[in-house]
């Protein structure tokens, strides 16, 4: 049955009428190929210029980071890679809508880890399976996003996703992955898959046996989600199968209601993180779209919820929100950026009559209004953690676990057994950003 949620059509609606937002204005899509089995992993075909918008076709020509792989915060940084399986079945409204808010509550808690000293780098990969909308042939299954760390494209992505019945593969979804993606070799490195569904583990003519065993094999961790009763999710083998892969087994209520009572920072916090989008600086053909899509998904996760988009702000102040491919200030330490090449009509127009020393000195000093922004979000999100710890403990335990914080539960014990650490970040003393010439302006009477 279709179960779609007050706050789910408030929130399309405040995006539809505020934005003009069709189905397809976030994302990029990435839609299978005909042959669904594959003994190795295949390179994944471009999408069409039809599929994806403007704001996230690669600017080769100016944009060295066009592939916005990670960066690596030292030559042997270590890497957190996990892939997100969403059933998008018709009864999986509410499971999507957990998806797109606490996207960001889940990425906060990786950045917490470290591994001897270490930042690591982060990459998330996203499939959807059980769709009738997607091809029969192909299993009912997309690779929505392959790995990366642009961060915003797949918030973006979950966003565009729609439901539809079908018949859920999760056997066949979990070996697409396994097979599509380009997992990291390295014994040391976290990698993950968590998948969540409704309907028996069973289902489907790829066996999921041989499959959780396989992951197991190439140290992929399977962390099973059911969307239901733990009785029915033992008795349909998502348990079974998390055993299989050495993941851990978890329900949630798919159904449970984001909503959450304000807290004293959330105004605090939109207007920091307002000012945060004022310090970057977008290049390249398609840096102005990308940059109104940074907005766009502002708007949309506070739509969602207060805790979405407060979460959302804090993973902007944080180590794994980079946009390297299209903001200065990310872009500036990366190797082979060049901002002698970057024509003047494609930096921000404040920036095009500037000589190569005022260019590089107002990159540098966005990235300390950056900085100084960013440390007084950290602090503040840390002071509504604690003012909403509680409530949301009470949620879960007469409602149920969501989606995030069922994942989250699990993050600090798998990391720490794979050799990483897991730290509060120490809170930074909010920092004064240089004034900008705005500020400086004397008020008017």
């Amino acid at each position: 049955m279709l179960n779609i949620t007050t706050r789910s059509l408030l929130a399309v609606g405040v995006l539809s009428l505020t934005l003009g937002l069709t189905a397809n204005s976030f994302g990029d899509t990435e839609p299978m190929p005909n042959t669904v089995k594959h003994a190795v992993p295949t390179p994944h075909p471009s999408s069409s210029a039809a599929c994806v918008p403007p704001a996230h076709e690669p600017d080769a020509a100016t944009d060295p980071q066009s592939d916005p792989a990670p960066q690596p915060n030292a030559a042997n940084a270590p890497l957190i890679q996990i892939a997100i399986l969403l059933d998008t079945s018709n009864s999986m409204d509410g499971l999507i809508d957990q998806a797109k808010a606490q996207l960001w509550m889940i990425v906060n808690r990786f950045s917490k880890a470290q591994r001897e000293g270490l930042d690591p780098n982060f990459q998330i990969a996203l499939f959807e399976y059980g769709n009738t909308n997607l091809p029969a042939e192909e299993g009912y299954i997309r690779q929505v996003v392959s790995f990366t760390n642009d961060l915003d494209k797949v918030s973006a992505s979950l966003f565009a996703l729609k439901t539809k019945g079908g018949d859920e593969y999760c056997g066949q979804v979990i070996n697409e992955a396994l097979d599509r993606l380009s997992w990291s070799e390295n014994g040391n490195d976290f990698k993950a898959i968590y998948i969540a569904g409704n309907e028996p583990f069973t289902q489907g003519n790829v066996n999921y046996v041989g499959v959780c065993e396989r992951a197991n094999g190439k140290g992929v961790l399977v962390n099973t989600i059911h969307c239901g009763k733990n009785e029915a999710g033992i008795s349909g083998m998502w348990q079974h199968g998390a055993q299989l892969a050495g993941g851990s087994y978890m329900t949630i209520n798919q159904d449970r209601s984001l909503v959450h009572k304000p807290a004293p920072q959330d105004e605090a916090l939109t207007r920091l993180n307002s000012a945060l989008n004022g310090t970057y600086l977008h290049y390249g053909k398609t840096g102005t779209a990308n940059k109104e899509r940074q907005a766009e998904l502002d708007l949309a996760n506070s739509a969602l919820s207060a805790d979405a988009g407060a979460q959302r702000a804090l993973s902007k102040a944080g180590k794994f929100y980079d946009n390297g491919h299209w903001d200065l200030v990310d872009a500036r330490d990366q190797k082979g950026f060049d901002l002698t090449k970057i024509p003047a009509e494609q930096l921000p127009e404040e920036m095009r009559g500037m000589t190569l020393d005022e260019k590089k000195a107002h990159i540098k000093k966005m990235a300390a209004e950056r900085k100084a922004i960013q440390d007084k979000i950290k602090a503040l999100a840390a002071e509504r953690e604690k003012h909403v710890a509680e409530q949301r403990r009470e949620a879960a335990e007469k409602q149920g676990e969501t989606l995030g914080e069922a994942i989250n539960n699990t993050i600090d014990q798998q990391l720490e057994m794979q050799g990483y650490s897991v730290k509060e970040e120490e809170q930074p003393q909010p920092t004064e950003a240089p004034k900008s010439e705005a500020e400086h302006q004397p008020k008017a009477e």
